[in-house]
């Protein structure tokens, strides 16, 4: 019998490329950006299931364009899957599944990387160190935000904003604040808020942990920036549209606020010149999962489900 064929949209570690050759008619896209919408539709057409990543544009149109689908499975890696149309995938028959738990502790750990980088002005100092610039030690200089036993408002309470939130209590002994969609019991000492901005306006630190969605997106709004102390910090470790970029980029410029820590960004991969050129924000290229034993992971659970939907069961980590 032979193997459904599997298309592997970008290269991920040489260890899940051959698992998949082994369970599949597998091709690998030697590429370096995602899918175009008109790329997608094409591959809805020619290949039994798909392995695709963040950048590719499985759109409403993708799946309209695409004629007649021979896709039956979009195995996603990654959490989020906000480039992918999942109540289209389902109109059209096409299973949706995504990766998380494997991603949840290496992006709790960037978003902890993140807030201490901004609150220490760790980006700017390297920046004098590597120019030569640096006069030596001195008590005044460089003074950032200490971190221990502050306030920190997480949004979203999902798996990844309590990982979040567990080593903000127990490794900086921070009191804990969270606003979430619905109530939500958590398993250590943390505070829900049911107003965001009220959470914007009480912490001195903001971690932004939920989901992209079309309810999400710039939910960090204006307003919402306005709300915050004038020394607090925004770390975004979710998606780059939940949070209003250029109400961001303003008040950054106009040090309103105390600065912040981004790991996505409203367009990726383009980041604003603006943004660039300000020395009070530490901008990392989306690094949340990137690390080669989560990166594995992630791979061997979206050829999982890939694996599932082949022998006629419903996917393990199904969306749709």
């Amino acid at each position: 019998m032979s193997k459904k064929t599997l298309l592997v949209t970008r290269p991920l570690p040489q260890s899940v490329l051959d698992a998949c050759a082994d369970a599949f008619d597998a091709t690998f896209r030697d590429a370096d950006r995602g899918l175009t919408e008109a790329e997608a539709a094409q591959a809805l057409g020619d290949y039994d299931a798909i392995l695709c990543t963040l950048g590719d544009r499985f759109t409403a149109r993708a799946f309209e364009q695409a004629g007649e689908i021979r896709c039956g499975m979009l195995a996603n890696f990654g959490v989020g899957y906000n480039h992918i149309d999942a109540k289209a995938a389902r109109t059209a028959g096409v299973a949706v599944s995504n990766t998380p738990d494997t991603v949840t502790d290496a992006t709790a750990d960037i978003g902890i990387t993140l807030l201490l980088a901004a609150a220490r002005r760790a980006g700017e100092g390297e920046r004098l160190v590597r120019a030569g610039k640096w006069s030596g030690w001195a008590p005044t200089q460089m003074l950032g935000a200490h971190v221990t036993g502050k306030t920190v408002g997480i949004v979203g309470m999902g798996r990844i904003g309590q990982a979040v939130a567990t080593r903000c209590a127990l490794g900086f002994n921070m009191q804990v604040l969270f606003h979430n969609r619905s109530s939500k019991s958590v398993p250590l000492p943390a505070l829900q808020v049911g107003d965001l901005e009220e959470l914007m306006s009480s912490s001195d630190f903001i971690i932004v942990t939920v989901p992209a969605t079309p309810e999400t997106r710039h939910m960090i709004s204006a307003e919402m920036i306005a709300a915050m102390k004038p020394g607090a910090i925004l770390v975004n470790i979710a998606r780059g549209d939940v949070v209003d970029e250029q109400a961001l980029i303003e008040a950054l410029r106009e040090r309103r606020i105390g600065g912040a820590g981004l790991d996505v960004y409203e367009n990726e991969p383009e980041v604003p010149q603006s943004l660039r050129e300000l020395e009070n924000v530490v901008l990392l290229p989306h690094l949340g999962t990137a690390a080669l034993e989560v990166r594995e992971a992630m791979g061997r659970m979206a050829l999982d489900n890939a694996i599932a939907w082949v022998g006629g069961e419903t996917p393990p980590q199904i969306v749709n």
